[in-house]
């Protein structure tokens, strides 16, 4: 089974299409989102809709859960709330009821998903070793697969030692015997100095993972965020993935 796994979209349309248009030419049996659809970017909505009609297995994010009321917005930096308040004014039903039906954590056969971590499904970022262990230790599928950090990692524990790190453009994964700690990086925000859109590519029969980027029309998706009067930063970050 090959599986195109992506996270933290963040109502970046554009960067989307982008990965989508990357994964239909591979042409797995199943997508699964890892969660932040919404947040920071300017179309939540058509980004809510591609991921409903296209994703097996979707996950809710902090982000979506702060949306849809169910975490206090007040946990949010000021630019992150300020985007979360005004998709909550412009979601429409369809988006909202999809939005709705979604839980931050799923297991399916071999493989455990998180927004993002074992130990908290909705907060904790997994940025450190520390963090990483506690991850594999909380877990026991041969795939443990997280988001919301932005960052793409892959990180196993070999002969009792951890390994690996982060996981840039073009970083190839012999799965193995092992079990691996996996994050695709963002669709819509990436955080590693890298402004392209990332996903992951999975063969699970071949036991192998593959961590793609790919170019999209950042200018246009400033260009969207400013015209929706959202913070500044959230577009200009875009320009340089940090």
């Amino acid at each position: 089974m090959r599986v195109a796994v992506i996270s933290d979209i963040h109502s970046n349309l554009h960067a989307l299409e982008a990965v989508l248009e990357a994964v239909d030419r591979e042409q797995p049996d199943a997508i699964w989102c890892l969660g932040d659809i919404v947040g920071y970017g300017p179309r939540p909505d058509e980004c809510c809709r591609i991921v409903e009609e296209r994703a097996a297995i979707c996950l809710a994010g902090n982000h979506d859960l702060g949306v849809r009321g169910d975490v206090d917005i007040d946990n949010f930096a000021p630019d992150a709330a300020a985007a979360a308040l005004w998709t909550r004014g412009v979601l429409r039903d369809r988006a909202n009821g999809f939005l709705g039906r979604l839980e931050p954590s799923a297991e399916t056969d071999g493989a455990q998903l998180f927004h993002a971590s074992p130990r908290d499904p909705v907060w904790e970022y997994i940025l450190t070793d520390q963090a990483a262990a506690a991850a594999l230790e909380a877990t026991t599928a041969p795939l443990v697969l997280v988001g919301h950090s932005h960052v793409p990692l892959a990180v196993t524990v070999d002969e009792g030692e951890l390994a690996g790190g982060h996981a840039p453009a073009g970083t190839e994964v012999s799965l193995g015997d092992n079990r691996w700690l996996l994050n695709p990086g963002s669709v819509g925000q990436p955080r590693d100095g890298d402004a392209r859109a990332a996903w992951l590519l999975l063969d699970l029969d071949a036991g192998q993972a593959s961590f793609r980027r790919v170019d999209y029309a950042i200018a246009e998706t400033q260009a969207e965020i400013r015209e929706a009067g959202l913070p500044a930063i959230l577009g200009e970050r875009l320009s340089s993935g940090a």
